[in-house]
């Protein structure tokens, strides 16, 4: 059925039942998982709503989050493989996650995106924006969304 499945976690406990369902849904399918952890470039400006950091705070902000989300991906390889799933363990850099985890889908060849939505709606989902909305319906390949 599938062969290799995309499954976006951030460590939430929304996420980890992505993540949960990703690795039964592997392990029934015989597939492959590719766990992929987006995390932000931090705000240049003040515009973009960080405060003014030295180039040396900014690299080392920037590398605590990407530290953290190589953990949270490293915990989904290793439950992944207790249940015999093969999985990649990625972290990127975007400011969109959305795009990263598309573009990370096509580079991978997944043939299933698994992620959790927040389930957010009126002004909050207008404010905030929907990152799994845009995943849905810019997305070549299926999409699972659990709530």
């Amino acid at each position: 059925m599938y062969q290799r499945i995309l499954v976006a976690t951030d460590g939430s406990e929304l996420s980890q039942k992505a993540v949960t369902s990703a690795i039964d849904l592997a392990a029934l399918c015989g597939a492959e998982l590719v766990a992929v952890s987006v995390v932000p470039r931090y705000p240049q400006s003040y515009f973009e709503g960080g405060m003014v950091l030295q180039p040396e705070e900014m690299q080392r902000v920037e590398k605590q989050w990407a530290d953290k989300g190589q953990s949270v991906v490293d915990a989904v390889k290793h439950t992944a493989a207790a249940k015999g799933v093969k999985t990649q363990a990625i972290t990127l850099t975007s400011d969109v996650v959305s795009d990263a985890l598309i573009s990370a889908a096509t580079k991978h060849q997944c043939d299933l995106i698994v992620m959790a939505s927040h389930g957010r709606r009126g002004i909050q989902r207008l404010l905030l924006g929907s990152e799994t909305q845009h995943v849905l319906t810019h997305a070549s390949i299926p999409v699972l969304v659990l709530k």
